[in-house]
């Protein structure tokens, strides 16, 4: 049944409702929440890096403050076209000599809070993009 306060155009299709899609066989976020996110159903409250085909959990950088160049060092070996760095609560950005060991390497790196980065994986992730998921919740 169409909402009544959306006007309908004569040949076009009424409102849709979108529903995340699953892909059988990756590793998705599935909820987030504050101290914690859920990858199919899972609940970590530490640091991770979430790959299609497997988790890093726990991830050995605690917090942004500790970020240091073994972490970045660790992410450029992934083999993934692009690191989604998901800061906590708050977007923040490394040191440029931090982001330049990444760079340097051939590999992407977006940098942006916890939880977009959660998003912005599973749609990545579902498309068949090579990428990762470097999460740090505190």
């Amino acid at each position: 049944m169409a909402r009544r306060d959306v006007p309908q155009i004569e040949g076009q299709p009424g409102p849709m409702k979108f529903h995340l899609a699953t892909a059988p066989g990756l590793n998705l976020f599935s909820g987030y929440g504050d101290g914690y996110v859920a990858v199919n159903g899972v609940r970590h409250e530490s640091s991770l890096v979430v790959l299609p085909e497997r988790i890093v959990d726990p991830w050995d950088a605690p917090t942004f403050d500790a970020l240091a160049p073994a972490h970045f060092e660790f992410l450029s070996s992934l083999g993934v076209a692009v690191v989604l760095l998901g800061t906590g609560a708050r977007l923040r950005f490394p040191a440029v000599s931090l982001q330049r060991i990444v760079l340097e390497t051939g590999t992407g790196l977006e940098t942006m809070d916890a939880m977009a980065a959660c998003r912005t994986y599973n749609i990545l992730a579902t498309e068949g993009r090579r990428v990762a998921a470097a999460i740090l919740l505190a």
